[in-house]
């Protein structure tokens, strides 16, 4: 009995097949938290990555409509 416990345990020391999936959940934790991060603290004057997307897409659009084509 002691042997076949001791094989069996051997063997679950051994495999490896749900290594990979638990380094994957890892890894998928610590990209959102990084992601959580970047996105809601601000730098020193307080500006958001979100705030600064925000200005550029409104830059952008002021642009586009104060944008007239001439006529030719």
């Amino acid at each position: 009995m002691f042997a076949y416990i001791q094989a069996l345990m051997g063997r679950f020391v051994k495999d490896q097949r749900g290594v990979t999936a638990i380094e994957y959940g890892m890894i998928g934790v610590a990209i959102a938290v990084l992601l959580g991060a970047l996105f809601t603290t601000g730098g020193d004057d307080g500006n958001t990555v979100i705030d600064a997307i925000t200005g550029a897409f409104e830059t952008i659009t002021t642009t586009l409509d104060d944008f007239t084509p001439s006529n030719n």
